[in-house]
């Protein structure tokens, strides 16, 4: 590895210290190669993110011809190998060494493209939708870097993935509905607040109902059930990437207790899973991670000298 493709990998290693403590703590049970290429995809999906939000944040840039210029640049650096952004410098390596798909990287960059332009959902398959580019197609991508158990196709354990891109989403999606409101969007199926008589101007003042806790209570139901779909992937993974998973998936979940545990008051404030919860997640899964990894080591076949012997 160059020293440009390093410094690459370390650019995104950073990113994601700084933007996704939970899914950067569950990392660490990963081998080295595998954890560099997750940083990188995190990295640029999360970049891409950032851009979007600028046309609510920073009035006066133009976040659409910018998230175009960068999505054009990335397409180029998968095309090429190579970029001066260190981010698609490494997003081009890890897309390249695992063979991911290019037009995954397409669907996710047009689901960001829509966040400028469209601003709710009218239900649930209108929601999916989206999330096929914005949650399922980070699943698939991330499925060659974590790898398969020997036997298991790809393609039989790709719609875990996506089940579990897609919870990982929605928790968001719970989480940070104050956040996503004060940038004009929703993420909550319009039918199903109309339902429980909530409207979007209530979200915006920050206003808790019973109507809102009712539909809150039914979104994490529907949540814990993309969970549930995703959970008989695990085992289909290469072993000592497993415990990577079951670590952010308990994390991840983690955010919908803590949801339940407010009262679904997820309008007075972003509720998050405290650090002491984080790590114990990570030391209760360290060592079955650790020994994956032996067994991997041990039965894999000895190399030959040069001599034969």
């Amino acid at each position: 590895m160059t020293p440009q493709l390093e410094a690459a990998y370390a650019r995104c290693r950073a990113i994601a210290a700084e933007h996704g403590k939970s899914y950067f703590l569950a990392t660490r049970l990963l081998t080295p190669d595998r954890r560099q290429a997750i940083h990188a995809l995190y990295a640029a999906a999360r970049v891409a993110d950032d851009i979007v939000d600028v046309g609510a944040d920073e009035p006066g840039r133009d976040p659409e011809a910018e998230l175009l210029a960068w999505s054009r640049d990335a397409l180029d650096a998968v095309e090429t190998g190579h970029s001066d952004d260190p981010v698609r410098l490494a997003l081009a390596d890890t897309v390249r060494r695992y063979d991911i798909p290019r037009e995954h990287l397409v669907d996710f960059l047009a689901a960001m493209t829509s966040d400028l332009d469209v601003t709710g959902y009218a239900d649930l398959a209108a929601l999916d939708r989206y999330m096929w580019g914005s949650a399922s197609v980070i699943g698939l991508q991330v499925l060659p870097v974590l790898g398969t158990a020997a036997g298991v196709a790809r393609e039989e354990a790709a719609p875990h993935a996506i089940a579990l891109g897609e919870a990982f989403q929605l928790t968001n999606f719970l989480r940070d509905v104050a956040e996503d409101v004060d940038r004009g969007r929703v993420y909550l199926p319009a039918d199903m607040m109309a339902a429980h008589g909530v409207t979007r101007e209530q979200l915006a003042q920050r206003r808790h109902t019973p109507g809102f806790t009712a539909l809150m209570r039914e979104m994490v139901d529907l949540v814990r059930r993309r969970y549930d779909d995703a959970a008989p992937g695990t085992p289909m993974l290469a072993p000592e990437s497993r415990d990577c998973v079951r670590a952010a998936t308990d994390l991840y979940g983690g955010i919908l207790r803590e949801i339940e545990k407010v009262d679904y008051r997820v309008l007075d404030g972003r509720v998050s899973v405290g650090k002491p919860r984080r790590l114990a997640v990570f030391a209760r899964r360290l060592t079955a991670a650790q020994l994956a990894r032996v067994r991997v080591t041990i039965a894999q076949p000895k190399s030959r000298s040069s001599t034969g012997a």
